[in-house]
């Protein structure tokens, strides 16, 4: 499932929550810089797993928690011999929000939830994590899924901080947010850096810069993201993987599949498996 055979990732998706269940072994390179549409919350296992994010390089060891949030970018390293090994959690923005929401009934409509930190040593919320990863990975009654998750999010309460919901931060440069608005409408399309510059009003050189302190990404591995997220979420329905690659602007199926594994440590075939329950139609 990995390009280095002593690698592997386990996944599987929850019908009735959305949310997956990831357990997975790396060693060396794990996969490049990405980002997830979902709440991301686990813990190391074994090893040191080593990841950049929120601007700071950060070193996760067994019995440390690792949380991040939709949209930050990070990447995933094994600086040392025998690799990491973590669990994980995706969790669906809309069912984090709902459900928290619920247990901070004075929060305001115009906040979303935040986690404070991207590591803690929490040892009752590492457990609470992996209660909910068993009750969802061994499909346990609904009764007992809902009991672990609603346990979880009680220990997540402690890490959450609730922002103002803003599709704009005034201390960032506004034409990374004119790119980025445009990428989101077109990305299926094949646009070019001088498209993007001729659309903010500036040149390719400072569009890129400013792109990449806004959004920790240069313009065109932004423009391959948005298009992985969206694979993933037609993949989990079980769309055709040649269908998914043509309509969102893959020059093929295999090319999909390359960025695919670089990203997510698996290939589209084996995660539309495991999220559809659907055999592999093709190889990807």
């Amino acid at each position: 499932m990995t390009d280095n055979k002593k690698s592997w990732v386990h996944l599987s998706q929850d019908a009735e929550t959305g949310i997956e269940t990831i357990r997975a072994h790396f060693e060396g390179h794990a996969y490049d810089p990405h980002w997830h549409d979902s709440y991301l919350v686990g813990f190391t296992e074994q090893g040191v797993q080593q990841f950049s994010c929120r601007n700071a390089l950060h070193f996760s060891t067994p019995g440390k928690v690792f949380m991040l949030e939709p949209g930050e970018v990070h990447d995933g390293h094994a600086p040392v011999e025998g690799g990491f090994t973590y669990s994980m959690l995706y969790l669906e923005p809309q069912w984090v929000e709902r459900e928290l929401r619920a247990l901070h009934e004075s929060t305001s409509i115009e906040c979303l939830p935040s986690f404070g930190s991207t590591l803690t040593e929490q040892a009752e919320l590492l457990v609470a994590i992996a209660d909910a990863f068993k009750a969802l990975e061994y499909r346990e009654l609904r009764i007992v899924k809902q009991t672990a998750l609603d346990r979880l999010l009680i220990k997540l309460t402690d890490h959450v901080k609730w922002r103002i919901r803003a599709a704009y931060d005034p201390r960032l440069p506004q034409v990374a947010y004119r790119a980025r608005d445009y990428l989101h409408a077109h990305m299926q399309d094949d646009v070019g850096l001088d498209e993007l510059a001729s659309i903010t009003g500036v040149d390719r050189f400072r569009l890129t810069r400013a792109f990449k302190v806004a959004f920790g990404l240069a313009p065109h591995a932004y423009l391959i993201q948005l298009r992985l997220s969206k694979a993933r979420f037609l993949l989990a329905k079980g769309d055709p993987l040649a269908e998914v690659a043509m309509k969102l602007g893959f020059a093929d199926q295999s090319h999909m599949g390359r960025w695919f594994r670089r990203a997510y440590g698996l290939t589209p075939a084996s995660y539309r498996k495991r999220c559809s329950n659907l055999p592999d139609a093709s190889r990807g």
